[in-house]
C-alpha cells in the first residue's frame, strides 16, 4: 500500500509541474502576442492641432491653395484648400524674362510659377490616395522635406517651394504637419507635371524617375 501511495503521489506531482509549465508558457505567449497600445486620441489631437498651426504660420496655403477673386480682391479658395494647381486651369506658354529685370511670373491662382527653372506647379497636399499625398508614409514626407527631392529620392523640388526652410523643422514638428495634412478633406486634383526651360511638357517617366 505504501509503495502504491508513493507512486500515486509522484505521478500527481509530475502532472502538477507539467500543468504549471504549460500555464507559464501560455502566459508568456500571450504577453508576446499582445498588440501595442493604440495612440492616445488626446495626444494625436494635440499633434494635429500643432500641425495646423505650423501650416498656417508657414504660409502653406499661400501657394498650395488656389486663389480666386473675391469681393475685396484676391483671396484663397478654401473649398480647394491645399489641393495645389487646379488641373482644369490650363496655362499658356510661359512669358520670357530674357533681357528684363523680372525673374519669375506667377499665375492668377498663385499655383503655377515660371522662371529660369521652367514652369513649376504647386503640389496637392491633401490626403487623396491617387492625386495627393494619401499614399505617402510619414517617413517619405519627412525625407522629401529634408532632401528637397520627391519621395526623398526623386526629382528636385522646384522654386518657389522653400523646402530648405521647412526641412529644418524638428522631427516632432514635421510629424505634426504630416498628421494635420492627413486629417484634412481629400481633394481629387491631378496637378500637372513641371515643364523644363524652353520645352514642352516632358514625358512622365522622365520627370518622375
Amino acid at each position: 500500500m505504501n509503495a502504491a501511495r508513493k507512486k500515486a503521489t509522484r505521478t500527481a506531482a509530475t502532472l502538477g509541474l507539467a500543468g504549471l509549465a504549460f500555464a507559464t508558457l501560455g502566459f508568456a505567449a500571450a504577453r508576446g502576442s499582445k498588440q501595442p497600445p493604440a495612440p492616445d486620441p488626446a495626444s494625436q489631437a494635440a499633434r494635429i492641432q500643432r500641425g495646423a498651426y505650423l501650416v498656417t504660420i508657414g504660409g502653406c496655403n499661400d501657394c498650395h491653395t488656389p486663389w480666386k477673386m473675391g469681393p475685396h480682391g484676391p483671396e484663397q479658395d478654401m473649398s480647394r484648400m491645399l489641393s495645389g494647381h487646379p488641373e482644369s486651369f490650363k496655362m499658356p506658354a510661359a512669358p520670357s524674362h530674357e533681357g528684363t529685370p523680372w525673374m519669375m511670373t506667377a499665375a492668377a491662382t498663385n499655383t503655377a510659377w515660371a522662371g529660369p527653372w521652367g514652369v513649376s506647379f504647386t503640389a496637392n497636399l491633401t490626403p487623396d490616395e491617387d492625386t495627393g499625398i494619401g499614399s505617402w508614409s510619414e517617413e517619405i514626407f519627412m525625407n522629401t522635406l529634408r532632401t528637397g527631392k520627391h519621395w526623398g529620392q526623386g526629382r528636385p523640388i522646384l522654386p518657389p517651394m522653400p523646402w530648405f526652410n521647412y526641412g529644418k523643422m524638428s522631427d516632432d514638428d514635421l510629424r505634426s504637419v504630416y498628421a494635420y495634412l492627413r486629417s484634412i478633406p481629400p481633394v481629387h486634383n491631378r496637378v500637372p507635371l513641371p515643364i523644363p526651360p524652353g520645352g514642352p511638357e516632358p514625358d512622365v517617366a522622365e520627370v518622375w524617375k
